[in-house]
């Protein structure tokens, strides 16, 4: 793929505990230069000022997903409310490793209905699940209207994204929703085999290094 497809396809992520406000605003400024579709950045960094065209995504439950639903759903009406066009809330992965589908399913649901008109990706964290939850993770996202499934926050233990989880992920979710690769993506090698897996959205913080290893 060029250069300017695989850059339509990145949410520019900045989502370091420390990131002050002024990393924020050269994050906006990066993406606009690179061309990506969207920034991602922490709640307490909303609103933020992006030119038009640019998506505005905010994490949510992040990085544990061990908050409860009406925190969760809390923090997606307040980012909806400063303007943001996408929420990527964290699973409970306490309820998924119970298999507890329905609380998994209804956790979802409480963040969709708080921010109805927002895209919503769901992080299940792959690389902490079997190959069964996975495909359960997935089902539930999709049950409770989720628009994408995402595989990681990249901040735990057990590792980010992988060709076989998004491929996976990708197979039980058909064309119906979005697939976004997350966690570990630092080379364009390793981007492209997550889009040839079947992922549609890619969360990078090594945008620049990435787009730049590539044609136009």
């Amino acid at each position: 793929m060029l250069r300017h497809e695989i850059a339509a396809m990145i949410d520019h992520t900045l989502l370091a505990p420390e990131a002050k406000s002024t990393d924020v605003e050269a994050l906006v400024t990066e993406a606009i230069e690179l061309g990506t579709y969207s920034v991602c950045v922490s709640p307490s960094m909303l609103p933020i000022r992006v030119p038009e065209g640019l998506k505005v995504a905010c994490v949510c439950g992040f990085p544990s997903g061990a908050h409860s639903s009406a925190v969760k759903a809390a923090e997606a009406a307040e980012a909806a409310a400063h303007g943001v066009d996408e929420v990527d809330m964290v699973i409970n992965l306490a309820f998924a490793k119970e298999g507890r589908w329905d609380a998994v399913e209804s956790d979802i649901r409480a963040v969709r209905e708080a921010a109805p008109h927002v895209v919503l990706k769901v992080i299940i964290e792959s690389a902490a699940l079997t190959d069964d939850e996975i495909v359960a993770a997935c089902q539930a996202s999709q049950a409770a209207g989720a628009d994408f499934v995402k595989t990681s926050t990249g901040f735990h233990k057990a590792g980010g994204a992988s060709t076989h989880a998004v491929a996976l992920m990708r197979a039980t979710v058909g064309q119906e929703m979005g697939v976004k690769a997350s966690g570990g993506i630092r080379d364009v090698e390793t981007a492209q085999a997550m889009i040839e897996a079947g992922a549609n959205r890619l969360g990078l913080s090594a945008s620049r290094q990435i787009l730049e290893a590539l044609a136009e």
